[in-house]
Parts: C-alpha cells; sequence; structure tokens
C-alpha cells in the first residue's frame, strides 16, 4: 500500500504544470515586447519609423542613430556620468565602511545616536530638500558643477549603504572579533584584514546602489546644472525632443546606450548584490 501511495505521489510531481508555463509564456511575452521594441527602433530611421511602425522589422539597418549620439554631444553626457558616478561610489566606499564598523562594534550612545540619525535620513525625500540644497549649493560657488551634483547624491545613497553594510557585518560572529583581539590585533587591522574580506557581498551591494543613484539621478541634475557641459545622460535626453516631435530612434538608442554600463556591473556583481540585500536586517 505504502509504495502504492509513493508511486501515485511521484507521478503527481512529475506531471507538467501547464498552467505555470502559459503565466511563464505571458510574463516573457509582457517583458519581451517593449525589449524589442525598443532595440528594433535604434537600428531604423526616423522616416521608417514613422512609416512602418514600432513593431515592424528594421528595411533599412541603419547604426546612424548611435554614430549621430555622440556626434551630437551624448559623449559628453555619457563622460559626465561616469565621472558623477564614481566619484559617488568612492565617497561611499571611502565614508561607510568605517561608520559601519564603529555602528556594529560600538557601544556608545554616540554611535547609536549616529545611526539613528543616518536612519532618519531614509524617510527624508530629495524632493522635501531640494530647496534648500539649492541655496546651499549656490552659497558654496558649486552651481552649475558636476560636484555640485556628486555631493547630495553621495548624501542621500549614504543611509541605505549604511543600512546594508551594517547588517552584513553584523553577520561577522563575535568569536572572530575576539580571536584577533586576543592576537593583538589593533581596531583597525581587524578592520581590514577581517571585517572588509568578510563584508564582500555587502560592499557589493553598496557599490551597485549608489553608481545605480548617480548613474539614473534626475533630480539634483535637474536643478542643480545648467550648461551644457555639466549635463548628465537623464538629461542629455532632452536633446531628442524638438519643437517639431521627438526623434524616437535617436532617444531609444541614447536610452540603450545609457543602460549598458550599469547592465554589464549588475552581470558580474549580481550573485553579490543578492547575498547582501539579503543580509540587511542582520542578526
Amino acid at each position: 500500500m505504502s509504495n502504492t501511495r509513493t508511486g501515485s505521489a511521484a507521478r503527481r510531481r512529475e506531471r507538467p504544470n501547464y498552467l505555470a508555463g502559459l503565466g511563464s509564456l505571458v510574463w516573457l511575452f509582457l517583458v519581451g515586447l517593449p525589449l524589442y521594441v525598443m532595440l528594433v527602433a535604434t537600428f531604423q530611421s526616423r522616416s521608417d519609423y514613422g512609416g512602418n511602425g514600432p513593431l515592424s522589422l528594421p528595411r533599412h539597418f541603419t547604426l546612424d542613430n548611435y554614430i549621430n549620439n555622440f556626434n551630437s554631444g551624448f559623449g559628453q553626457y555619457f563622460l559626465n556620468t561616469l565621472l558623477v558616478t564614481v566619484c559617488v561610489v568612492g565617497i561611499v566606499l571611502l565614508l561607510v565602511p568605517p561608520l559601519s564598523y564603529a555602528i556594529v562594534r560600538g557601544s556608545g550612545r554616540l554611535t547609536g545616536g549616529v545611526f539613528r540619525l543616518f536612519l532618519l535620513g531614509l524617510a527624508i525625500p530629495a524632493q522635501a530638500v531640494i530647496v534648500p540644497m539649492f541655496y546651499v549649493i549656490s552659497e558654496a560657488g558649486l552651481y552649475d558643477h558636476l560636484i555640485g551634483v556628486i555631493l547630495p547624491t553621495a548624501a542621500f545613497a549614504m543611509p541605505v549603504c549604511t543600512l546594508i553594510l551594517t547588517g552584513a557585518m553584523r553577520d561577522i560572529t563575535p568569536e572572530l572579533y575576539e580571536a584577533m583581539t586576543m592576537d593583538g590585533a589593533s581596531p583597525w587591522r581587524i578592520f581590514f584584514r577581517l571585517v572588509l574580506p568578510l563584508s564582500r557581498s555587502g560592499l557589493s551591494t553598496i557599490t551597485v546602489y549608489s553608481a545605480l543613484q548617480a548613474w539614473n539621478g534626475f533630480l539634483f541634475p535637474l536643478v542643480l546644472t545648467q550648461s551644457a557641459d555639466s549635463k548628465v545622460i537623464t538629461m542629455g535626453l532632452y536633446d531628442f525632443q524638438t519643437e517639431h516631435g521627438v526623434d524616437i530612434p535617436g532617444l531609444l538608442s541614447a536610452v540603450v546606450l545609457s543602460m549598458l554600463p550599469i547592465l554589464i556591473v549588475y552581470l558580474f556583481a549580481r550573485r553579490a548584490l543578492v547575498q547582501g540585500l539579503m543580509g540587511v536586517g542582520g542578526k
């Protein structure tokens, strides 16, 4: 009797789930159709796209949209965005790991107060402080300079990054700290030899997160910059909209180019990113 029940249960498990397969196909269609429309449009001329529609295959394959983007100044926007992203990630990686380490290992009221202050930053949206931020940046002489975008972007990325990295560092067992302390290691040696190597997943997570915040930033470049020399990609996309209409193939090709760097970073860091997000809560 038990063998019969086991065999029937195994057959039920091996039975294909057609409903799940149908749902997967619907999901694939919903995700794949916009990507298809975007990619195909980048290889069409503006006239072909307007005449044939967004779902048609390109009759005349062309790379002119990508070439025209760089000839029209998109390369400068790309470099500006890259500079902002690298600086923001550098500031976050320079300040957040020592701060998280002090929060995890500290036991005084000061460290607890600093941590609560950073958590308070999670509840303050950038839109709520953009006006005083504009005055501060202007009075500091940083308006229409990339440094005026870098500093507030890094500041608003640090609360989440601190929360993530603090959770990753709390997963390190106290026995490891005690073992290195008994060996005579100083706090800074413990930080560099123990904490940083064991917090790689958290470091990867805050790197990707801060890079995304900097690369896709829109509000700070919109309010704190003005000239073409300080434009970033998100602001440069407006160049494809004129009084005569929107150059959709050119706009979508610029969107594809702006997606590639972050997509490459995510492909290399996705495993560490997932592991770091799973450890946000700590122990």
